[in-house]
This record gives C-alpha cells, sequence and structure tokens, in this order.
C-alpha cells in the first residue's frame, strides 16, 4: 500500500511540473537537461524519504496533546502571536494557511520578501507537516516563479497564478474569470460549506466529514462549469482541489483519539466548525489552536495523498446538474444539456 502511494506522489509531481510548464512566468528561463534531471532525481530522493518518515510515524509516539507546535515557536503553548487583519498594501493569495501565517507575524506580515526557507520551516511548525510534504510544496513553488529556492522571496500573491497551483472551482473562492483578486474569499461558499457538516465529534462538536466535502466539490464544479465560460480544470488541479479539503482538516483543536488512529478518510477532513469559521473566514488561527496532527514526523505526502484521493473519489458533479443550470439561469450563460 506504502510503495503504491508514493507512485501516486511521484506521478501527482509529475502531473503538476507538466501543467506548470505549459505556461509562460516572469524571470522564466530554459530549464535546461540537467536542470530538469536533477528536478527529477530530487523528487524521487522526496519520494523514498516519505516513505521512510511515513514508516516512523507507525512506530513512533505521538506528541502528547498540547505539546505538537514545538517549543521556541510561536504558537507554543496555544500562545498565538497578535493577529491583525491585512492592510490595503499587503500581500494575500488564495492559500489561508499561508494568509493566517501573515495574519499572525509568523512570516511578514506584509506577506511579501517571503522567503522559502524560512517558509518551509513555518509550516512545519505551525502545521505539522513533514518535512517532505513543506519541501515538496514548497520547491514545486519555487519552480512555478523560476525562483532560487534557497536564495530568492517571492510576495504571496504570485503563488496565484491562474493554473499554476490556483484553479477553478475552489471550496473557498470564486473562479479567477469571476474574481481576479484570488485574495478574496467568497463567503458564501465558506458558510455554505460549514452549514454543510453533517458528523459530531465525541463532544457534540460539528464535524466536516469526507462525504460533506466530497458533496460541496461536486456542487462546485458542476456550477463553475455552467457559470463561467473560460472554465478548466486539470487532473492535478482536481486534486489539488480535494487537497483544500486536507488543509482544512488541521483546524481540529480536540481530536478523539478513535479519529487520529482510525481511518485518515475522517480524520483529515474532519475539522471542527468552530475552529474552521475563525481560520476560513477571518484567516486567524484560534486561540489555544494546535495542529491534530500528532505524528512526531508530521503529516506526510503519503497519508496526505490517501484523503486526497479518497475525497476524489466522492466528488460526483452530476448530483448536482439542477443547481448547475439554475446557476446558468441566473448568470444569462448557456445551460446544461
Amino acid at each position: 500500500m506504502t510503495p503504491n502511494i508514493a507512485c501516486i506522489s511521484y506521478i501527482y509531481s509529475s502531473l503538476a511540473q507538466a501543467s506548470v510548464s505549459n505556461y509562460t512566468y516572469p524571470h522564466r528561463n530554459n530549464m535546461g537537461f540537467f536542470s530538469g534531471l536533477s528536478h527529477c532525481l530530487f523528487d524521487a530522493g522526496i519520494m523514498a524519504w516519505d516513505v521512510l518518515l511515513t514508516v516512523s510515524n507507525l512506530v513512533r509516539r505521538k506528541y502528547p496533546i498540547g505539546d505538537v507546535t514545538p517549543e521556541g515557536h510561536p504558537g507554543y503553548g496555544g500562545h498565538w502571536p497578535e493577529f491583525i487583519p491585512p492592510q490595503l498594501t499587503d500581500s494575500r493569495c488564495s492559500c489561508p494557511a499561508f494568509n493566517a501565517m501573515a495574519n499572525h507575524g509568523i512570516i511578514s506580515r506584509s506577506g511579501r520578501g517571503v522567503s522559502f526557507v524560512e517558509l518551509n520551516n513555518h509550516i512545519q511548525a505551525t502545521y505539522n507537516f513533514s518535512p517532505t510534504f513543506s519541501s515538496f510544496v514548497l520547491h514545486f513553488l519555487a519552480r512555478m516563479l523560476k525562483r532560487n529556492f534557497c536564495e530568492d522571496t517571492f510576495d504571496l500573491e504570485e503563488i496565484d497564478l491562474h493554473n499554476g497551483i490556483e484553479h477553478d472551482a475552489s471550496l473557498l473562492r470564486l473562479d479567477a474569470a469571476l474574481q481576479p483578486d484570488q485574495s478574496i474569499k467568497h463567503v458564501p461558499f465558506i458558510e455554505e460549506l460549514l452549514a454543510a457538516a453533517t458528523g459530531k465529534d465525541r463532544d457534540g462538536n460539528d464535524i466536516i466529514t469526507t462525504k460533506d466535502c466530497s458533496s460541496i466539490l461536486g456542487k462546485r464544479r458542476a456550477v463553475a462549469r455552467a457559470v463561467n465560460k473560460e472554465f478548466s480544470l486539470s487532473f492535478f488541479h482536481k486534486i489539488f482541489g480535494s487537497a483544500e479539503y486536507d488543509i482544512i482538516s488541521f483546524i481540529s483543536k480536540h481530536p478523539s483519539e478513535r479519529s487520529v488512529s482510525a481511518s485518515i478518510l475522517v480524520t483529515i477532513f474532519g475539522g471542527r466548525v468552530d475552529d474552521l469559521r475563525s481560520f476560513l473566514l477571518h484567516e486567524r488561527i484560534p486561540a489555544l489552536w494546535e495542529s491534530r496532527v500528532r505524528q512526531p514526523h508530521g503529516m506526510t505526502i503519503i497519508n496526505f495523498n490517501k484523503t486526497v484521493l479518497r475525497v476524489e473519489v466522492g466528488v460526483c458533479e452530476k448530483d448536482w446538474a439542477q443547481a448547475a443550470r439554475e446557476a446558468a439561469e441566473s448568470h444569462g450563460t448557456v445551460t446544461l444539456g
């Protein structure tokens, strides 16, 4: 099972690079054979390392609740730096996890001049992503922006190049054709997502389940196809859309032991609605919060992708055909046949 998922992760990486290669970026240079080869070797090394971390997570003791955020890092003991909403001149993007770190001053509050290396470290400490996961994502971003991972910086808004990582049919934002500024949240989408929660944890808190999120993703895609004449969604971006669900999952303050040890299908998407409301609507880390991922090496690519693929399997656009027709009519676009 584990090697197969690692292979899927590597294919995912290749699809991502193929998707990005179809576009022209600032600072673009010819990659060259040796540069491309080095990227392939790097990705293969990351995947091999990820297998080792995933296996190690299975045998090593989990962090105690309340001890996930490392000492010395912002958020240790649940004490997060002051939240300050972004100013008009600040740079923000479509990723609430990055925006929240900027709003709390964990990275540059302006969202400008962000170091890939520093962000890599902060992602691991803030959300307990594995070093393989954070390194994979940020190296991909650096390649997409044609920057040097070790030396260069970027502004958060730069990652929102359409169909690079930003994509149509998002859970949280309108398509770029309808709202070019992807840092702007679409509050009705978020409220609908939170209201769709059908699960409960052992304390009676509302929980978003895998089925809930698959259903909402199906609706987003069906409606987006109907109202956005420029709609596009490759396999890579479908997977990335499902991955938004995994990011949401880290906002559960008090996960049950059964949730942690049981199927990732439920636990990774099992974010508490109360915490998600703060994180998604205000891009604010809740007080006393820590990542629900308690594995010592954090959330690995393998475990991440197992959940992503399960979410994707549950998506069914056909269930929302009527909603898509109604949306097309209200937007004055051609209805579905």
